[in-house]
């Protein structure tokens, strides 16, 4: 089984979208038993809340329910747990690599680095733009 922990730094745009999002892709390929799919934060500060409405929106346009996703934090038992780390922005891998000291890239990389795209998913928290979150979620 293919474990894969999405993180931003809140878990209630980016990072549960993404986990959303490839759930679905997942299920739609008819392989969603080979994954073990989850998002999480690298801060405590919207822990326990639920995913912001904007994105929800954009779940929702596509058939997703995220209701019931709550906000945690990463913990040092989820580098042992998970086989990919997947961050949305250079500062989440910074935060990490303070947590996890000895990854050499093994586990912890960007989304968009999948793709061949060296650059961060952008916050929509600060953009408002759900939407080209939504597209890089897709490309990554």
């Amino acid at each position: 089984m293919n474990k894969i922990l999405f993180v931003c730094h809140g878990n209630i745009c980016r990072s549960p979208m993404a986990e959303f999002i490839m759930k679905q892709m997942v299920e739609q390929r008819g392989v969603a038993e080979k994954f073990h799919i989850e998002s999480c934060a690298t801060s405590n500060e919207e822990i326990g809340n639920p995913v912001y409405p904007p994105a929800r929106q954009v779940l929702q346009k596509r058939g997703i329910n995220c209701v019931g996703k709550r906000a945690r934090r990463i913990t040092k038992g989820d580098y042992d747990r998970f086989d990919y780390i997947v961050c949305m922005d250079s500062n989440n891998i910074r935060n990490l690599k303070l947590m996890f000291p000895n990854d050499n890239g093994e586990k912890i990389s960007k989304i968009l680095s999948f793709a061949g795209i060296d650059r961060d998913v952008a916050d929509p928290w600060y953009t408002g733009d759900f939407s080209a979150t939504e597209e890089d979620v897709c490309i990554g």
